[in-house]
């Protein structure tokens, strides 16, 4: 029955059905295995990485490990194996809180510790999360509190790009994808836009946009298909009436902007395809279209 997906095995004697996990995010499922691995570890840990990020609910962009993160000391030589990854980073002066008999990475903590290990792209998608002013009970971090963490820390390896993904880093991008299309779309030549713009359309009618290029008075939309099929957006609504609604929406920003543009989530994914529609829309660009292959973001 593991074998073919009816269940699945989250940890060592844990096992849910295989329709119960598909259901949930990728997020949720490594919070899941974490809290699971952890509850039957009984040698006290330092949750870190991943597994503290999953724990916080700050996501990351691509895919996540099927072992739960641990940060121990060098010096003890401990080796990974089984549900668990032991991180030797040293974890004398690393920022944590309790976690039942355990220690957790704090916010700015984990967001610093996956920063210094991913490349950019996914360390300013962590960072992100941690600093995103609209999750509801406010951030989890604050660019000041990433900077003191830096700066207090012994040199490490990864600082220089921990340091530019901090940078690049905004405060309102609301899922990791708004923040990977904000760097694309800069990467690629054109003005860098704002996050969540906020417009009370003539109608009274008010609107956000995930990205708007203000010289240019470009709104950009950034459509996951969760929109149009989640039960947490359509509150009730049809597919076919979330569409109605969302174009009728797209009809009252057009007659209010010079440009307006459409692109999916994964288009992000596609640098050609975001160059393509956003220039054909009127956007302009300073720099030529990308080639396949073309490192765009690294």
């Amino acid at each position: 029955m593991v074998a073919d997906g009816t269940w699945v095995r989250v940890a060592p004697g844990v096992f849910v059905t295989g329709a119960e996990w598909r259901r949930l995010t990728p997020m949720a499922q490594h919070r899941i295995r974490v809290e699971e691995v952890m509850a039957r570890s009984r040698t006290p840990a330092l949750i870190s990485h991943f597994a503290a990020a999953a724990l916080w609910q700050i996501d990351v962009l691509g895919a996540w490990p099927t072992r739960v993160d641990v940060t121990i000391d060098r010096a003890t030589g401990g080796r990974s194996g089984g549900a668990i990854t032991r991180r030797a980073l040293g974890r004398e002066g690393r920022a944590s809180v309790p976690f039942g008999h355990h220690r957790l990475a704090t916010p700015a903590q984990t967001a610093l510790d996956l920063a210094r290990l991913l490349p950019f792209l996914r360390g300013v998608t962590a960072i992100e999360q941690a600093l995103w002013t609209g999750r509801h009970g406010g951030a989890l971090a604050t660019a000041a509190d990433l900077s003191a963490l830096l700066d207090e820390a012994a040199p490490a390896r990864g600082d220089a790009r921990v340091r530019r993904a901090l940078e690049a880093s905004a405060t309102l991008a609301a899922n990791v994808r708004e923040t990977h299309m904000r760097l694309l779309v800069v990467a690629l030549g054109f003005p860098t836009p704002r996050l969540q713009e906020r417009r009370v359309l003539r109608s009274g009618r008010l609107v956000y946009g995930d990205l708007y290029f203000p010289d240019a008075d470009h709104w950009l939309e950034i459509d996951g298909r969760g929109k149009y099929l989640s039960p947490e957006y359509t509150a009730g609504r049809t597919p076919s009436t979330v569409v109605i609604d969302e174009k009728n929406r797209e009809n009252e920003i057009r007659r209010e902007v010079r440009g307006f543009s459409r692109l999916e989530a994964t288009d992000a994914d596609r640098p050609q395809r975001v160059y393509d529609v956003l220039t054909a829309d009127g956007l302009r660009s300073t720099k030529p279209r990308p080639h396949p292959g073309d490192p765009i973001l690294r």
